[in-house]
């Protein structure tokens, strides 16, 4: 785990820096229109991008030298940042700048993190796998608590230029940890093969691997589904916190759910999770929509805190048991191309929730639950009505719609035994 654990250093120094420009950059975008639509377009020029380019990304990372991609990939975002810290220098930075080096920064990540994952794999020992994907979960979890709370500090300090100072600084610490770190590329005989074989056949023989199993097409589409459903918690959970409270507040909020990000990632590191990992990601679903539905009844401080920290709490355990699934069901030497392939149909679902979650909310939950709204009368009695209450009410209806998922995936046989019906393809 020694070399594991250096690289996964680095790549959490290397998050928080991300995490406080993505921060700085979102509110930015938001106090400066006002409007939820535009905010959304950041979460769109962050996802739609890594859905086109993964499946070409994913069958080159099974070509290419998994540590030098993930070099270049740092490489890459280091001077998107730089460009914006140029751009906010010279007093020329646009909102369309910002979506455009948002869009470049999630094509890299289109090739860092099936990288990532894949060398996982070669370096963790198969009964390691849990912790080292609690680990990975567990920082992401610190940059979610550390990130918002230092970034609402710093952007009235040193700005928004300082915050992207410090993100470059962290990208460069993480590419240096990759140059002064050496892990070995296992050779196979599906890798020798490349060469010989096109792109395309190899982005084929990915889809037709993974199509051959049910069970995990069965997972790829649950997976998508919920993932709509909490990209549109995502969306929507800072514009509501902006109209009733500070950007001091929401960066508070936000850690206090990144501190439940991280009691989720390290009971797993501890726990080494569990025999049937699926039943327990059905009852963490259930766990996270329940979280949902008292954030949108009572939208104060103390139950959004709460909800927050419940609900992202879930998120690590469920990522990190059907982590290892994917990674004990999918043999090594394609798991570059079929990892960025699940990656590609599970995060389509994001840029969706970002193109409806503003207008949804702009153009037919706010006005039904205005102050004269056609569910004034009604639901604003226990939701109430104004502005954000449009938001409380997707969030009840969100949760709602979880719940109808999880019951409906758990008496899909082929998704509820996939560890069970499917071998394992790791030695």
């Amino acid at each position: 785990m020694r070399i594991f654990i250096l690289i996964w250093f680095g790549q959490l120094i290397s998050l928080l820096g991300s995490g406080l420009t993505s921060f700085a950059l979102g509110v930015r975008v938001y106090q400066n229109t006002g409007s939820v639509t535009q905010f959304a377009l950041i979460t769109l020029c962050t996802t739609l991008p890594l859905v086109i380019i993964s499946p070409i990304a994913g069958t080159l990372v099974d070509r290419w030298s998994r540590r030098w991609t993930m070099i270049l990939s740092d490489l890459g975002s280091g001077i998107c940042t730089l460009a914006i810290a140029i751009l906010l220098a010279t007093g020329t930075l646009e909102i369309w700048h910002i979506y455009i080096v948002t869009a470049i920064n999630s094509l890299l990540s289109g090739f860092q993190w099936p990288a990532y994952t894949a060398a996982t794999t070669l370096l963790v020992p198969k009964e390691e796998l849990s912790r080292a994907s609690g680990m990975v979960q567990s920082g992401e979890s610190v940059a979610q608590i550390l990130s918002p709370a230092i970034a609402g500090s710093l952007i009235v300090t040193i700005g928004l230029r300082g915050i992207i100072i410090i993100d470059f600084i962290t990208f460069a610490f993480a590419m240096l940890t990759l140059l002064f770190i050496r892990f070995p590329e296992i050779e196979t005989k599906a890798q020798e093969k490349t060469s010989e074989s096109g792109l395309w056949e190899e982005l084929v023989y990915g889809f037709t691997y993974l199509t051959s199993k049910p069970g995990l097409v069965g997972l790829l589409v649950f997976f998508a589904i919920t993932n709509l459903f909490a990209g549109l918690v995502v969306v929507l959970i800072p514009p509501l916190i902006l109209s009733l409270f500070s950007p001091v507040v929401l960066g508070s909020i936000e850690s206090i759910g990144g501190i439940g990000m991280l009691a989720g990632s390290w009971l797993m590191v501890i726990w080494k999770g569990p025999e049937n990992r699926m039943q327990i990601v059905f009852g963490i679903l259930i766990f996270m929509a329940l979280s949902l539905i008292l954030m949108g009844l009572h939208s104060s401080i103390i139950v959004l805190s709460i909800g927050s920290f419940l609900f992202l709490f879930g998120s690590p355990v469920i990522r990190a048991c059907l982590q290892v699934i994917w990674q004990v069901k999918i043999s090594p030497e394609v798991q570059g191309r079929v990892f960025a392939l699940k990656r590609m149909v599970a995060r389509s679902s994001i840029p969706l929730a970002a193109v409806i979650a503003g207008p949804l909310d702009d153009y037919i939950f706010e006005p039904l639950m205005s102050a004269d709204g056609p569910l004034a009368a009604s639901l604003g009695q226990i939701v109430g009505v104004g502005t954000g209450r449009g938001i409380d009410l997707m969030l009840i209806v969100l949760g709602g719609a979880i719940v109808l998922t999880t019951v409906l995936g758990y008496f899909y046989a082929p998704l509820r035994l996939v560890e069970s019906q499917l071998p394992d393809a790791t030695a």
